[in-house]
């Protein structure tokens, strides 16, 4: 949901006193209509910044809530038109990363500027779309009325509207209900909420989760071509398989970063035949802590690199061989990986 909710001059959903959500998305649309009008012919949605500033950068984060640090010395840098990928797995702080860019989570050091302003400005409101895991649309209005009603906070006409429900892929769907979507309809109406202010920064977590292949894979391409039209995406995610599609990784476990790096380095740096796998390596890097971390981290173990080699003649042996012979293959290998990661454990 747009971080606008609830923030503009007018009255949401939850709070104008109108029991009916209907009748509330008609008191809030005539209400806010005189002054989404004003902005549109005043183009106060339009912005001067210098397109050489980076879309984000946070610098020396650190996030503790309870007593507990959340994020640890967290910095990165995002350039403007690009897809970053937050890989991780749950409960590594990609959402609370996101929060904080956002500006909706309170920080304990470090900074975060976001289009050059520092986040949670005021003049940020218009221009960061936010996409939370849940569903966060109305689900007792239609497709249109919840664009509508967040095209209003944006200040944007009706054309907005249409060009974003279009973006999404439920143009057709503009009459139905929320409520009887499904949910990767459901989740794509929420991402039109976001798109009709047409943000300059859209942060997105985990938007494919519980979605089939082929809605994932659409989505994806809704977020190549806003990137190519010059819109910067921060995308969670824990499927490795979804790195491929971003132009950097920021590769997270336990609120600290493993690597941020492009997708080719990260199979360059570890030797690994797929993101799951290299993934697998940075966390052992990162629990050695050693001079063959940093190895691993720079992408100069050869003995890493031979153990894949290995495994990949071990496989092509075995789709070779009789399947009599496959299990004392594998049981071989396994002792001997068991007794090299004893010796390394001694060493």
């Amino acid at each position: 949901m747009p971080i606008l909710v609830g923030k503009s001059r007018g009255r949401n959903l939850a709070t104008c006193g109108v029991d009916c959500v209907e009748q509330c998305y008609v008191f809030c649309m005539e209400r806010l209509g005189k002054h989404a009008a004003d902005r549109e012919r005043s183009g106060s949605g339009t912005n001067g910044t210098n397109g050489a500033v980076p879309a984000v950068v946070v610098n020396a984060l650190n996030v503790v809530r309870g007593g507990t640090t959340i994020l640890h010395d967290v910095s990165l840098t995002v350039a403007r038109g690009s897809i970053i990928g937050l890989l991780g797995p749950s409960g590594c702080g990609k959402t609370t990363l996101m929060r904080s860019i956002v500006g909706v989570q309170r920080i304990a050091a470090g900074s975060i500027r976001v289009l050059g302003l520092e986040t949670g400005a005021r003049e940020l409101r218009g221009r960061i779309g936010y996409v939370t895991q849940d569903v966060s649309v109305y689900a007792d209005l239609t497709v249109k009325q919840n664009v509508e009603y967040f095209a209003t906070l944006y200040g944007v006409g009706r054309d907005a509207v249409e060009q974003a429900m279009a973006t999404v892929g439920l143009a057709d769907y503009a009459g139905r209900r929320v409520s009887r979507l499904s949910g990767g309809q459901a989740s794509r109406a929420s991402l039109a909420c976001a798109l009709v202010g047409n943000p300059e920064v859209l942060v997105l977590d985990e938007p494919t989760v519980g979605l089939d292949p082929l809605t994932r894979t659409d989505l994806w391409d809704t977020f190549r071509a806003l990137a190519r039209a010059g819109h910067t995406l921060v995308v969670s995610s824990h499927v490795m398989d979804e790195a491929t599609r971003c132009d950097s990784l920021l590769l997270m476990r336990e609120g600290e970063v493993l690597g941020h790096l492009t997708p080719a380095q990260l199979m360059q740096r570890t030797g690994a035949d797929s993101p799951d796998e290299a993934f697998l390596v940075l966390i052992k890097s990162h629990e050695a802590g050693d001079e063959l971390g940093k190895r691993l981290r720079d992408g100069l173990d050869q003995r890493l690199r031979g153990g894949l080699d290995q495994r990949r003649r071990s496989r092509h042996r075995q789709a070779d061989a009789p399947s009599q012979d496959r299990h004392g293959d594998d049981d071989a290998l396994d002792s001997s990986t068991e007794r090299n990661d004893q010796r390394e454990g001694q060493s």
